[in-house]
Formats: C-alpha cells, sequence, structure tokens
C-alpha cells in the first residue's frame, strides 16, 4: 500500500470477512480520509413507548487520526422544545452535554474512564462511515473470529475500545456489537450489551457507505432500541 491510498491487495492478509468488506466498500487508488462531515436525521427515545421517539436533526464531524468526533443534534421535546445536545470525543476524552432549549443544562459529563471508553467505542463503530479509518495501518487491529465475524480494536490515550462486527457474504457490514459498552444509569456506568446494525447501504463519493441505522441497548428485560437515523449528506476530507 502506497502511503495514503488504498489497494485491494494490502488487505489480503486479513481475515477474509475483513478483507472482503475493504475490497466491496473502497475502490481501488481511493485516497485516505482525513476527516467526515455527516448531516443526520432520525429520532432518539427519549421516553418509554412508541411516543418516547422524538424526532431529532444532527451534524456530526470526525477525525480520522487522532481519532475523535462531535455529535451536535437538536431534538424536538415538543413542539418548540428542544433539547440541544452535544457528545464527543476529543484528545482522548469523552464528553456529553445536553441543555433543555439549548439554555437549561440537563446533562454534563466528561473525562470519567468509562465515558472515555464508550466514546472510542462510538467512534470505532461509526467509521463505517469513512471507513479508511479502519484499515490497519491506521491502528486499528482485526481478529477473524469466524466466516462472517471479527473483532476490531483501537487504542488510543490509555484506552482500548473492542467491537464485533458481522458481515454479510457480499461483504456489508450488517451489524457491530459489544457485550460491555458502559451505560449511564443514575449518574453510575453500567457495562451493557450494545449493538449497531446497518441496515440500508448507499454510495457516497465512491464509498459505499450505511446510509440508515438502528441502535439498542440489550437489557435485562430485552432490546432497547434508542436511536434510528438516515444520513441526508456526507462531506469528506481528503489526506494530502
Amino acid at each position: 500500500m502506497s502511503a495514503g491510498v488504498f489497494t485491494a491487495a494490502a488487505v489480503a492478509g486479513l481475515p477474509e470477512p475483513v478483507a472482503r468488506y475493504f475490497r466491496r466498500v473502497l475502490p481501488e487508488g481511493q485516497t485516505y480520509l482525513a476527516a467526515a462531515e455527516l448531516l443526520q436525521e432520525g429520532e432518539f427515545l427519549l421516553g418509554a413507548g412508541p411516543r418516547g421517539w422524538r424526532p431529532f436533526r444532527a451534524r456530526q464531524r470526525f477525525r480520522a487520526r487522532p481519532p475523535g468526533f462531535v455529535w451536535e443534534a437538536r431534538i424536538r421535546l415538543a413542539p418548540c422544545v428542544p433539547i440541544c445536545v452535544r457528545d464527543a470525543y476529543e484528545r482522548g476524552m469523552g464528553a456529553m452535554r445536553a441543555r433543555l432549549l439549548g439554555v437549561f443544562p440537563v446533562v454534563n459529563q466528561t473525562g470519567r474512564p468509562e465515558l472515555n471508553a464508550g466514546a472510542l467505542q462510538r467512534f470505532l463503530a461509526e467509521a463505517v462511515w469513512f471507513p479508511t479509518a479502519l484499515l490497519p495501518d491506521q491502528g486499528v487491529t482485526w481478529e477473524g473470529l469466524d466466516e462472517g465475524t471479527a473483532r476490531a480494536a483501537l487504542t488510543d490515550s490509555g484506552t482500548t475500545a473492542g467491537l464485533q462486527f458481522r458481515f454479510n457474504e457480499a461483504g456489508d457490514v450488517v451489524e457491530i456489537f459489544t457485550p460491555g459498552r458502559y451505560r449511564e444509569v443514575k449518574g453510575g456506568y453500567v457495562p451493557t450489551p450494545w449493538t449497531v446494525r446497518c441496515l440500508e447501504y448507499g454510495e457516497h463519493h465512491g464509498i459505499r457507505i450505511p446510509v440508515y441505522c438502528e441502535v439498542e441497548w440489550g437489557l435485562p428485560e430485552g432490546p432497547r432500541p434508542y436511536w434510528r437515523g438516515r444520513l441526508t449528506a456526507v462531506t469528506y476530507e481528503h489526506t494530502g
């Protein structure tokens, strides 16, 4: 692999489902992506039952190396009553802030080891939106688990994140899973199964990425979906 350019031959030593994934989603000669900006819309669960789903719009910015992101969303709690959320991983630290009406703080957490780990796991999962960041020379290690599953791991600023990626026969990532992502519960953090499902794919700037996903926690009483969203725009910044 020449510096900063993808070649299919360079992934031949990876577990087969992983190599097949890269060959499917990245064209030969694809320049590595330094940054990405995504616009999203969808629904976020803020209460119990179907009425708990609230519409949101968000802008998310990623930096591949060092890994980082900022997700800024406006969730409509009620007509003319928004919650403004900022979820981030910057300089090795996770941070989560939410303000009612954009003014009154309801969540303000930063710098806890559990939050750092959960934010880095989120970055690793969402790197499917700018997949050159998942290549081995970007710091990601891959371990094959079976014919359709592999484990990816990424270390940054002393924190290591690991996730299981499940691929279909064509090579698309269809599910991302960990048995223990930290979930906030009454001011503390509890390791909880976490699943991302990539349900629709599309092509942006020649790169194949998921365009509709759903996310859920695996609670003792059963699965609890809490995020479902679609990409509405994608912009990439290339290296070099």
